[in-house]
């Protein structure tokens, strides 16, 4: 995965209540901890620029709307090993609890009869 992707994709895991609550307690504390660590990293990184500020803080209440715009900002920022490690292992611990929710994670692009998942048929006719 992109490195700004996979810091989105933590980040907008750990601003999920529902991604975290789904957590045994020791589990979700270390993940909370994980991800207070990885907002403050981005923080850090965006320090002095109040756009990008404002950009994290929203990305925080509404993931969805402003992950192009966060993406765009860690971009110009740049992203460094500490930020990726940390998005890591927030993304690690989700996945071994069982907290993300899918057995998948694929992106295709100009693809034709693909199919994804378990127990499916297809048949082509040419």
């Amino acid at each position: 995965m992109e490195e700004v992707s996979l810091i989105l994709t933590a980040l907008a895991a750990g601003a999920s209540a529902g991604a975290l609550d789904a957590l045994k307690d020791e589990a979700k504390d270390k993940a909370r901890a994980v991800y207070a660590r990885l907002h403050d990293l981005v923080r850090q990184r965006f320090r002095g620029n109040v756009s990008a500020e404002i950009v994290l803080s929203e990305h925080q209440a509404d993931p969805e709307t402003y992950a192009a715009p966060l993406a765009k900002k860690l971009t110009e920022a740049g992203v460094d090993d500490e930020l990726v490690a940390t998005a890591r292992a927030l993304m690690e611990l989700l996945d071994q609890s069982g907290a993300r929710s899918g057995k998948y994670n694929v992106t295709i692009k100009d693809s034709k009869g693909v199919q994804v998942g378990d127990g499916n048929i297809q048949v082509n006719k040419f």
